[in-house]
């Protein structure tokens, strides 16, 4: 029935996020844009798409979604990508162990994007 997660969504307000949003994403990330259209745009994460609408008209809340993990298999690379780019890495390159069965060990780092979003980068171990 469910075969996984398609996208998640985002909206910019106006033009300077949205070239923020594109900088971040599509240069710093190197992500590649799938599709661009009048009302937004998606970007391709290699297994899903982030879909960023450019019809904004409120200010930006929080909602229940914590954050957007990208799978990567080189978190520090990334993060000194963009920590280089001036963006607010506030959990730093780390090795965890995730309490399950059987154990997962991981190693992660997060991130603030272009509109405040938080990111992850993950990586499994």
């Amino acid at each position: 029935m469910i075969q996984g997660i398609h996208h998640v969504s985002m909206k910019c307000e106006n033009p300077d996020e949205i070239k923020r949003v594109k900088e971040f994403y599509l240069d710093v990330l190197g992500l590649q844009m799938r599709r661009e259209g009048s009302d937004g745009f998606m970007i391709d994460t290699g297994n899903g798409l982030i879909e960023v609408f450019t019809n904004g008209d409120s200010e930006h809340q929080k909602g229940i979604i914590r954050h957007i993990a990208l799978l990567t298999d080189d978190v520090d690379d990334v993060t000194d990508r963009v920590k280089a780019a001036g963006y607010d890495v506030f959990i730093e390159p780390d090795d965890r162990i995730m309490d399950s069965s059987p154990e997962y060990p991981v190693r992660v780092a997060f991130c603030y994007g272009p509109l405040g979003e938080e990111i992850e980068f993950f990586c499994e171990l």
